[in-house]
């Protein structure tokens, strides 16, 4: 999965970010496997395994912690049997001795080196762990919109799997939906407050902070768009009342009422005549006595009342 340019900031920075622990390294390569990886069985009990990923820079990151391990691998690449068919890239293991044993460290495989639905729990049993763990399945298999209608999403291939991404990210108070397809699993966040709980667990900050400056900017425009609005609604109902105001007005002046109303409202009146645009404000302090502002409109009410009568 892609996501457009946010997603591709925030796997960069992941991308960027050098574990210095094993356990960091096992974590981050059990995700990998657990989110983009593939089994192939051969003959005579020989196996391969494949990763599927999006972007050079993660089959790079994918290849180093390999190599951190001691696990060989082969980068290859492949057109994507989508419309654009775009490049994919692929981290090639054989099943060596070294590579399943180390698998099994990582929780890709069990004791009898079978593969598991989901690691063990010794492998993200610390907070680094878990931050790694995070990270690489974000890596392998992650997808992340916004700043309108916010999603982030990452895909297993089982609902154990999204499940078990899921219990890790709940540890650091970050809560992800599952959901089962008929050809995957997800877990997945829509708030920004649980997307950005996600990344910063997984070790992103730049992205987060660019992310929250999107958001205080869309928030600022958002709020400038509704005064906007409502000036703009007030100035529209304010011009319409004055309107009808002066019409009324108008129409008392032609039939000759307009001088027998009481001195009061043929004040108003007389005012609304000769400023058809002025604002009820200004024409109370034109009244003579000055009026408020809501005498000055409950008068220039009674005129419109008898205007239309």
């Amino acid at each position: 999965m892609s996501g457009g340019p946010l997603a591709e900031n925030v796997r960069a920075e992941l991308a960027a970010i050098a574990p210095t622990r094993r356990c960091d390294r096992l974590a981050e390569v059990s995700a990998l496997f657990h989110t983009a990886g593939t089994v192939h069985l051969h003959g005579r009990g020989a196996v391969t395994f494949h990763l599927d990923l999006a972007s050079s820079a993660i089959a790079r990151r994918g290849f180093q912690l390999l190599a951190e391990l001691r696990v060989p691998a082969e980068i290859r690449t492949y057109p994507a049997r989508s419309f654009d068919r775009a490049t994919r890239y692929q981290l090639h293991v054989e099943g060596s001795e070294r590579a399943l044993d180390t698998l099994a460290q990582a929780g890709v495989l069990g004791p009898d080196h079978l593969p598991l639905d989901r690691p063990p729990g010794r492998v993200v049993a610390r907070p680094c762990c878990r931050g790694a763990y995070l990270r690489g399945a974000f890596l392998g298999a992650g997808s992340l919109t916004g700043p309108r209608s916010p999603h982030l999403e990452v895909r297993t291939p089982t609902v154990a799997g999204a499940s078990f991404l899921r219990s890790v990210a709940s540890v650091d108070g970050v809560r992800l939906k599952v959901e089962e397809r008929p050809t995957h699993a997800r877990a997945y966040a829509k708030g920004w407050e649980e997307i950005e709980g996600y990344l910063l667990a997984a070790g992103v900050v730049d992205a987060v902070l660019a992310l929250e400056e999107r958001s205080v900017v869309a928030e600022m425009r958002a709020e400038a768009n509704r005064l906007a609005n409502a000036d703009h609604a007030n100035l529209v109902r304010t011009a319409r009342a004055a309107q009808r105001q002066l019409e009324a007005a108008r129409r008392l002046r032609a039939s000759g009422e307009l001088a027998s109303l009481p001195d009061p409202l043929k004040d108003a009146a007389q005012l609304r005549l000769r400023h058809p645009a002025m604002s009820l404000r200004e024409l109370a302090e034109r009244a003579s006595p000055q009026a408020t502002k809501a005498g000055m409109q409950r008068r220039l009410a009674k005129v419109v009342e008898l205007g239309e009568a």
